[in-house]
């Protein structure tokens, strides 16, 4: 979210899935969208029948690559290279469409003079503290802007997630520019010289991309773009799932934003999102660093003491973020209802503040240190046993838990770790020995229960109970809700000021039904927002205020009951963009910054290419979308000096959540590991980075220890091949919802492991054959599946093998196999803490003939682990 949210203003896909349909090229790269996104696929051979150029960039030739008419297999780990180039491309070739990037981005900006880059300072931008491992982001800073301070997204306990500080203090909504883009320190200067190595020959060196095909790609793709023509670039987790991930999509963003594409019918940037409601997961949302509205979490320090600090630190003096103390104080009174007053900082008080790590990474980690502030955990729709990384860790972490509730639809892994686990078989841990009380509840289907999923393209979908749950399955609400009327019972019977934030907490869901679940109807009112003096809903966060009149759940969300009548309910869809079928946050946009799809003076680029536009005689944007954009404000509207918000911003910046209106192909601050994405090798390597002597990401975090061990990178002569991992299309996730279920067991009936004929013959394994995957954290058994669609690539000069492994199988179900991510390190990347298990090394044999499962040197600490 940070690679989008800090180069537009939000971390949300920019498009929607159907407006893929009038693209001139798609560029899929991190995903195999035919198989893990079917039903969105459909837009991608849409467009290809309409004569779009459909490109996918892979490791692997999937039935992605089968539909493209291009593709091209690249080393896992190299997309910056890869993706540089393309920026290298369009500006060695003129190739940059001038007159959006001048006014829409913020290419003209002039950057201090303190600033050194990477191709100075050889992998290493200025700022960076050795001692204290971390960027300090002050010469990173707009010319004339007051010197940043720490800000979000720096301090070391925070993630990425939220709201990022832009180091707008002073004059960054009128920044020093130079709009004939020749100015040595302007962003688009800086980006020319940052990218003038990253050549075709580059690509094929580090990549193994051969030169000549990369040209054809990059020609295909750039010069589908212009007034006449828009190009989209689609990925997956095969770019988050990265030490460099977030610059691997702020490195796309940055093309984007070049060639004119975002806010544009057939461009933008499409995030496609796992299962039905991973966007909403993080909206509202389920991450440690952020509240609902990617809002950040008070962290401990000087922000944190009133809310007035809180608000002084975080709020944007322009754009949209300006609004932050509406957001904040509508969400405190949806919180604590008539405890929350002005008297008490409506609450702000009584929120958590950050103190460390708490991701699910972090946590586990405390948990395996037998972290005793960690007695007990929740694991809820989630399977760490199997689709967690380094998961041979994990499971071994769980025994030091007091008590862990479960709820799942069926006994997976996770609940069954005390059992039947692998370390259980292997001897390394003792049922008898392992203190951990297990609750296990069953838990209801999405088609036995009602609510709202937000999905892919930040669409809010209502589905509705089909069927009652059996027995004692319940959803999730119902189990949170009764969970909470509990707590609140047992904190209203004890004073202590520890449970007054509970005690205020508003939990009055009415519940339907015979076993009293909350009604979600009224939960998703709530997150809409409401008027407290009136009780109407609110149409919109345009009517939220700071005063403590009204409560919003989610500002984002607000306007799903728009006049009323809960749209994501409806089904009547109209025009090509599904407006009146459910309902895209905010404000029902379908494409993000569409302002940017008309000219400075509000008109069309090109007929071909219309979406908004000012209608000069009405006074206001119309079109084919909702106007991102203020309907009323004149395409040449000048703001006065004094103006704050949304009033800032002038009528020709389309991104009206950064406080100068404009992309960010720099970003400033926010950003952990630099302003410009540069190319850092993965973690574990075969090769010597190419571009610089840093060998990988300086802020990333590999969280190596004596159980997280780490190959001897680069080149480790133990493992000298690359692994990757992906999803199939057969089965979901860690495995729970469909390796139990016989039809699709039998379509993909056992943990398989691609590799080419070459590495075949090299190892001496034959299709079919038993075979031992290896890296550093351990091994796996998997059923070599030998075929040209994995191939080698000749890197710096010699062959590189990749192999490929899908991760769902685990010890339950009608089809088990061993669990790939016990191959994967727990690692973070910078900005959101996520793990790299798309680019490892590994090793690969032939099973022995006895069967057996091998113990590696590397895996000695098994042995002593219960001393």
């Amino acid at each position: 979210m940070p690679g989008l949210g800090t180069s537009f203003g939000r971390g949300g896909a920019t498009t929607a899935q159907q407006d893929l349909q009038h693209a001139d090229a798609i560029l899929i790269m991190g995903s195999s969208m035919a198989e893990n996104h079917p039903v969105g696929f459909r837009w991608v051979i849409k467009a290809r029948e309409r004569g779009a150029t459909v490109i996918h960039v892979d490791p692997r030739f999937t039935r992605t690559s089968a539909m493209a008419d291009m593709w091209v297999p690249l080393r896992a780990g190299s997309d910056i290279v890869f993706l540089g180039a393309l920026i290298n491309h369009v500006l060695s070739n003129g190739l940059e469409f001038r007159d959006y990037i001048v006014p829409y981005t913020n290419a003209a900006t002039i950057i201090s003079r303190e600033f050194k880059d990477t191709e100075e300072l050889n992998g290493f931008f200025s700022g960076w503290n050795e001692s204290e491992q971390r960027y300090s982001p002050e010469s990173w800073q707009y010319e004339g802007a007051a010197r940043a301070d720490e800000g979000v997204g720096h301090e070391p306990e925070r993630g990425g997630h939220g709201k990022e500080r832009s180091g707008e203090a002073a004059d960054i909504e009128q920044p020093r520019r130079d709009p004939s883009l020749q100015h040595p320190r302007c962003v688009f200067q800086i980006l020319t010289r940052h990218y003038a190595r990253y050549t075709p020959e580059m690509v094929e060196r580090v990549c193994g991309v051969p030169g000549d095909a990369f040209v054809r790609i990059a020609d295909a793709f750039c010069r589908a773009s212009g007034p006449e023509k828009t190009a989209a670039i689609c990925y997956a987790v095969g770019w988050t799932q990265h030490s460099i991930g977030v610059q691997i999509i702020r490195t796309a963003a940055i093309l984007q934003l070049l060639l004119g594409n975002i806010g544009r019918p057939g461009g933008g940037i499409l995030a496609l999102r796992g299962h039905a409601s991973i966007q909403g997961s993080t909206d509202i949302p389920t991450l440690y660093d952020v509240l609902p509205g990617y809002i950040p979490m008070p962290a401990f320090g000087s922000d944190s003491s009133s809310l007035a600090k809180y608000l002084e630190k975080h709020r944007s003096n322009a754009g949209w973020w300006a609004n932050l103390d509406k957001f904040v104080v509508s969400l405190l009174k949806a919180w604590y209802g008539e405890d929350a007053s002005r008297a008490n900082d409506f609450g702000f008080g009584w929120l958590p503040r950050i103190s460390g790590d708490h991701s699910h990474l972090g946590y586990w980690l405390d948990m395996a240190d037998r972290d005793t502030r960690l007695e007990g955990l929740f694991v809820m729709g989630q399977n760490p046993a199997v689709g967690a990384p380094n998961a041979r860790l994990e499971r071994r972490a769980m025994a030091n838990l007091k008590w862990l509730v479960i709820r799942d639809m069926v006994e997976t892994e996770t609940a069954s770790f005390w059992l039947d686990s692998p370390e259980i078989t292997r001897g390394e841990l003792r049922t008898s020995e392992i203190g951990t009380e297990v609750f296990f509840f069953p838990a209801a289907a999405h088609a036995e229960k009602d609510g709202c999923f937000t999905n892919t393209q930040r669409l809010l979908q209502w589905h509705e109970k089909a069927v009652e749950a059996p027995g004692d399955a319940r959803s999730e609400a119902w189990f949170v809700y009764h969970l909470g009327r509990r707590l609140k019972a047992r904190a209203a019977a004890d004073p202590r000021t520890s449970n007054i934030a509970l005690r205020a907490l508003t939990w009055n869901y009415p519940t339907v039904g015979p076993h009293a679940e909350p009604d979600m109807d009224v939960v998703l009112r709530e997150i809409n927002g409401h008027d407290l003096s009136s009780g109407n809903v609110l149409d919109g966060f345009r009517f939220l205020r700071d005063d403590g009149t009204t409560a919003c759940g989610c500002w984002i969300y607000s306007g799903v009951y728009e006049h009323g009548r809960n749209r994501a309910r409806e089904r009547n869809a109209s025009g090509v963009y599904g407006h009146g079928w459910g309902y895209a946050w905010p404000a029902d946009r379908r494409i993000l910054y569409n302002r940017a799809s008309a000219r400075p003076d509000g008109r069309p680029w090109s007929e071909r290419k219309k979406l908004v536009w000012w209608d000069d005689a009405r006074s206001e944007w119309t079109g084919l979308d909702n106007a991102d954009f203020s309907r009323d404000k004149r395409p040449d509207y000048v703001p006065p000096p004094d103006a704050r918000g949304d009033a800032a911003i002038r009528g020709d910046a389309p991104f009206v959540m950064h406080p100068d209106g404009v992309g960010w192909i720099w970003v400033a601050s926010g950003l952990k590991d630099g302003p410009l994405p540069a190319h850092y090798e993965p973690l574990e390597s075969p090769v010597q980075n190419p571009v610089y002597a840093q060998q990988v990401n300086p802020a990333a975090l590999s969280l190596a220890r004596e159980d997280n061990s780490y190959s001897d990178s680069p080149g480790d002569p133990r493992y000298p091949h690359v692994l990757t991992t992906y999803r199939l299309t057969e089965h979901h996730t860690a495995g729970g919802m469909t390796r139990t279920l016989s039809h699709l067991a039998e379509l993909q009936p056992e943990l398989f492991a691609e590799i080419s004929p070459e590495l075949a013959r090299e190892s001496g394994v034959r299709n079919g054959d038993m075979m031992i995957v290896a890296t550093p954290r351990g091994e796996v058994r998997a059923r070599a599946l030998v075929t040209p669609r994995m191939r080698p690539l000749t890197v710096h000069g010699r062959t590189v093998h990749q192999v490929g492994l899908p991760y769902h199988f685990g010890g339950r179900g009608l089809v088990t196999g061993d669990v790939v991510n016990d191959l994967v390190a727990i690692s973070q990347e910078p900005n959101v803490r996520i793990m790299e298990a798309k680019a490892l090394v590994c090793s690969v044999r032939r099973l022995t003939t006895n069967g057996k499962l091998q113990t590696s040197k590397t895996e000695k600490w098994h042995d002593n682990a219960l001393q």
